[in-house]
């Protein structure tokens, strides 16, 4: 999938990876609806990793452009 085909899903609560990546990622997910001391925090992409745990996600150029993406089945 492209990634504005996988972008609604991701919005939905899907969890996405491209399938063009090393092997360490696990999983790209989207989280919103958080606050930090009573206000509202823009929502923002985490990436889960099986060494690392959680990072902040930005996509590349390349990521948007790739055609790999796919919904990761848990």
């Amino acid at each position: 999938m492209t990634f504005e085909e996988i972008l609604p899903k991701l919005k939905q609560g899907a969890k996405i990876i491209r399938e063009g990546w090393g092997g360490f990622e696990l999983y790209v997910t989207l989280v919103r609806g958080e606050k930090y001391q009573g206000s509202e925090v823009t929502p923002y992409f985490l990436i889960k990793t099986s060494d690392e745990g959680f990072s902040s996600f930005a996509p590349t150029v390349c990521d948007i452009l790739a055609e790999d993406w796919r919904i990761v089945e848990e």
